[in-house]
């Protein structure tokens, strides 16, 4: 299953609702929302089948929501490469994680 839209999907909830499971206020990514997005979702799957504690997928959340809300107080260059090292491992371990728990991202 590849990523649903920002809206969600019977079976996958919207961006904001993943936002919130964790008790917190949504953040807006703005541009980087689908991305997000897909980090989120991914890290949701592993969460739901066990791969993934609801308290690391908060911290996980809430990790790149911190990161997010600094490169949008210094938004230069030298953040804008910041954010982007940082979520693009974020990115990663999400897929790893549900890699792990999902057989059809293994199947090749």
């Amino acid at each position: 299953m590849g990523t649903p839209s920002l809206q969600g999907t019977m079976g996958a909830p919207s961006f904001t609702a993943l936002q919130e499971m964790c008790g917190t206020p949504a953040v807006d990514y703005g541009a980087d929302a689908q991305s997000v997005y897909s980090a989120f979702f991914d890290a949701y799957v592993a969460e739901r089948r066990g791969g993934v504690s609801k308290e690391r997928f908060c911290a996980f959340q809430a990790a790149i929501a911190e990161r997010h809300r600094a490169l949008q107080a210094n938004p230069g260059p030298e953040s804008q490469s910041a954010w982007a090292n940082f979520f693009l491992d974020q990115r990663a371990q999400a897929l790893s994680w549900r890699s792990a728990v999902d057989p059809t991202l293994r199947a090749g």
